[in-house]
C-alpha cells in the first residue's frame, strides 16, 4: 500500500484539464462576441470573469507545486503548461476588452476567423490535456494536436497578415492603431497555443 503524505499525482492535471476547460470556455465567449456583436460589455465582463477564474486555477498550479517534492512530469513542464494556458486566456481577454475600450463598432471578418482559429485551438488543447489526465502509454498521440495547433498557428498568421494589409487599404489611421492593438492579441492568443505545442512535444520526447 503506497502511502505519501504529497498531494496525489492526479491533482496536477485535473487542476491542467480545468484550465484547457477555461480556455475553452473563454473561447467561445470571445466568438461569440465576434459574431453577435450586442450587449457587448456584459459579454465582454463575462470573458473578464473567465481571466480570472483563469488566474485562480494557475495560482492552485504554483501553490501545488510548491507543496509537493515529487511530480508526475518534470516540474517546469507542469509550471509552463499552467502558464501557457493562462497565457492564452489573457490574450483573449485583452483583445475583447479592447473591443470595449476603444469602442470599435463592429468586428471585421478578420476578427471573426481569428476568433473561430483560436476556439479550433482551444479545443485541440483540451483534448490534449485530457490525453495527459489519462495517461498510460499514449503519450504519443499528443504528437497529431501539437501538429495540429502548429498548422493552426500557421493559419492564423496568414489571416493576420491579410487583415493587416486591408486596414492600410479602407481604415483611418486611428482605426489602423485600435485593429492592430486587437489583432496583436488575437494572433498572440494563438502563438501562445503554438508555445504549448512545443511543450507537449518536450513531454512526449521526455516520457515517452
Amino acid at each position: 500500500m503506497r502511502f505519501s503524505i504529497m498531494p496525489r499525482e492526479d491533482s496536477f492535471f485535473i487542476l491542467l484539464q480545468e484550465s484547457a476547460s477555461n480556455l475553452k470556455d473563454t473561447a467561445t465567449k470571445l466568438l461569440d462576441l465576434m459574431e453577435n456583436y450586442k450587449d457587448v460589455p456584459s459579454k465582454v465582463d463575462s470573458i473578464k470573469e473567465s481571466e480570472e477564474a483563469g488566474d485562480s486555477i494557475i495560482h492552485r498550479i504554483m501553490t501545488q507545486l510548491h507543496k509537493s517534492f515529487i511530480t508526475p512530469l518534470d516540474r517546469e513542464d507542469i509550471a509552463r503548461l499552467g502558464e501557457g494556458l493562462d497565457d492564452v486566456v489573457d490574450c483573449i481577454e485583452e483583445a475583447a476588452r479592447y473591443m470595449v475600450e476603444y469602442q470599435i463598432p463592429q468586428p471585421t471578418e478578420s476578427a471573426r476567423e481569428l476568433s473561430r482559429i483560436i476556439v479550433r485551438c482551444a479545443s485541440t488543447i483540451e483534448q490534449a490535456m485530457l490525453i495527459l489526465q489519462n495517461r498510460g502509454g499514449k503519450l504519443k498521440t499528443l504528437l497529431p494536436l501539437k501538429d495540429n495547433l502548429n498548422d493552426l498557428e500557421n493559419e492564423a498568421d496568414k489571416v493576420t497578415s491579410r487583415a493587416m494589409g486591408e486596414l492600410f487599404e479602407k481604415y483611418s489611421a486611428i482605426d489602423i492603431i485600435k485593429w492592430k492593438e486587437v489583432y496583436g492579441q488575437l494572433e498572440g492568443a494563438t502563438d501562445k497555443c503554438e508555445e504549448i505545442a512545443a511543450i507537449m512535444e518536450g513531454i512526449v520526447i521526455k516520457n515517452g
